[in-house]
């Protein structure tokens, strides 16, 4: 039996939930791999909740390729919406508490000002299409839950923006950088340890939260900003959208507000360059 269960455990996120769960030395918590969690079969994760009677399931798992979730709806929809609508069930069955991770996708990204958590979700993607409908299931099931709506997610594991201007910056002299999308980058190890502070609270202020870094860029100054502190010798060049066009439209501001989160569980968040320095020198020690 464990307190907590993760699905999407080999994900970027769910490896950062590994380590900081290590870090703040949390031992009751569980790591099933993909088979055994598939989140699109009830009948395993039926089993998963018998063998562990978990008070907390977090869900990392997603579809999250955009652009190809444009050609994709059906599998998008499936695992965004589908996977969660079957954990959603077995919490309400066992009593268990769901922490849901969701995004910034489901906004349309044209206001402007920072975003609540009350402020109208207008998805302008197949992504935050279906990101949303798997937050709108939850309630159907259960009220014991925690959406956690986070953005540009990055960190030491997995593919991410990070990893790839690194990559990219020790190939190529120059490189053109979307410079008019606006939010906030986060660094999956503050998501990670946001996510484990609110279970150990046992708070049951449940509802749905932003939660991304503190601070306000665009892509080009998060690429200048990884540059610069990596001491990547590359030329970044800023372009407009329109310049780089893609399958699915991006939200040109989605800047989310914290207050809620702060506020309620007295979290501090780190400003996004400061937990930038940390994971770049985390990646230089690997």
């Amino acid at each position: 039996m464990s307190k907590i269960i993760v699905f999407g455990a080999s994900g970027q996120l769910g490896q950062c939930l590994k380590q900081v769960a290590a870090e703040m030395d949390i031992t009751d918590i569980a790591f099933p791999n993909e088979t055994e969690a598939n989140i699109l079969n009830p009948d395993a994760l039926q089993e998963l909740f018998d063998k562990h009677q978990p008070k907390y399931a977090i869900n990392c798992a997603a579809y999250t390729a955009v652009d190809k979730a444009e050609d994709e709806l059906d599998l998008a929809r499936k695992i965004n919406k589908t996977g969660v609508d079957n954990i959603a069930a077995l919490c309400k069955i066992f009593d268990t508490a769901f922490v849901q991770v969701s995004t910034d996708f489901i906004f349309a990204g044209n206001t402007p000002h920072p975003l609540t958590e009350t402020d109208p979700a207008e998805p302008i993607s197949v992504y935050g299409l279906t990101k949303l409908e798997g937050e709108h299931v939850i309630p159907l099931h259960t009220e014991k839950y925690f959406i956690l709506r986070t953005s540009w997610l990055y960190s030491e594991h997995g593919n991410n923006f990070v990893k790839t201007m690194l990559k990219l910056g020790k190939e190529r002299d120059e490189l053109k950088i979307i410079a008019d999308q606006v939010g906030t980058p986060t660094y999956a190890i503050d998501l990670a340890s946001a996510i484990l502070q609110i279970i150990e609270s046992g708070s049951q202020a449940y509802g749905i939260y932003h939660y991304s870094n503190e601070g306000v860029t665009s892509w080009y100054d998060f690429a200048q900003g990884i540059f610069d502190i990596s001491k990547t010798e590359v030329k970044a060049l800023p372009i407009r959208t329109s310049e780089y066009p893609t399958k699915a439209t991006r939200p040109a501001y989605s800047v989310m507000d914290k207050a809620k989160i702060k506020k309620t569980f007295g979290i501090e968040i780190p400003y996004w360059r400061h937990s930038l320095e940390r994971c770049i020198k985390a990646l230089q020690n690997q």
